[in-house]
């Protein structure tokens, strides 16, 4: 890795890291708007993706252990597993540039509901919205390494307290990503570079969860929102175009 990508990783780690502190998901959507443009592979970069993921997760998981409603969390984690080792396995074989450029129209979807639909859409916690939201993130993880949004959308639904959303997301990220770091390296997706990059990443994450841990009762978080979710359409744009 030359200087330019150092930076460029630690910067993405810690602004995902950070994004990830103070709103409780968005790690993986934003580091991999620039991952597959640093790393040899887009299968690299959805490893690396999830390995810094797990970092990300388990200072603010270990934390709010106590919070966390597991039975709300298991059936959701269990479908996100199976479509995730598919999904996996389909990106071995599939060509770097279509993915990217499947990348950037995803950003530009997620974005837009986001900003415009989010707010506006209520779902009860019950077995199906489960078994659909875990599905779907189980593809976007599998393919993406951005699993967060569908989950997010029945954890918000699901649970009563600030500290029981962030705690189920986190334990959901990392039991997730830890899974799909096994199915990575399987897929041969877990080489040297990644491992460099990770080892890289570690304390940029580190430092962007002690920001935002400062600042998430100072920050309007509906702001920050906005700002990402503006970031992931840029982004997108970007991926399309290039």
């Amino acid at each position: 890795m030359d200087t330019t990508t150092i930076l460029l990783l630690a910067a993405f780690a810690f602004g995902g890291s950070f994004i990830q502190r103070v709103t409780g998901f968005g790690f993986g959507v934003f580091i991999m708007t620039v991952l597959p443009f640093l790393m040899p592979s887009y299968g690299e970069a959805t490893a690396l993706s999830g390995l810094l993921a797990i970092v990300c997760a388990l200072a603010t998981g270990i934390k709010l252990f106590r919070h966390v409603p597991w039975k709300k969390l298991w059936l959701i984690l269990a479908a996100f597993l199976v479509t995730s080792f598919f999904s996996i396995r389909f990106v071995s074989s599939v060509n770097d540039g279509i993915m990217k450029h499947v990348l950037g129209g995803l950003l530009i979807a997620i974005s837009i509901y986001f900003f415009f639909i989010g707010d506006k859409i209520k779902m009860k916690p019950n077995v199906p919205v489960q078994l659909t939201m875990g599905t779907l993130s189980g593809f976007m993880g599998g393919l993406f390494a951005m699993q967060g949004p569908p989950a997010v959308i029945y954890f918000l639904a699901c649970t009563d307290t600030k500290e029981e959303y962030i705690g189920i997301c986190q334990w959901y990220f990392i039991i997730g990503n830890i899974m799909m770091t096994c199915f990575r390296a399987a897929n041969g997706f877990i080489t040297p570079t990644v491992c460099r990059g990770w080892l890289i990443g570690i304390p940029a994450v580190i430092l962007g969860l002690l920001l935002g841990a400062r600042v998430c009762n100072r920050m309007p978080i509906g702001i920050i929102r906005k700002c990402v979710y503006a970031y992931m359409a840029f982004s997108g744009l970007l991926a399309l175009l290039s």
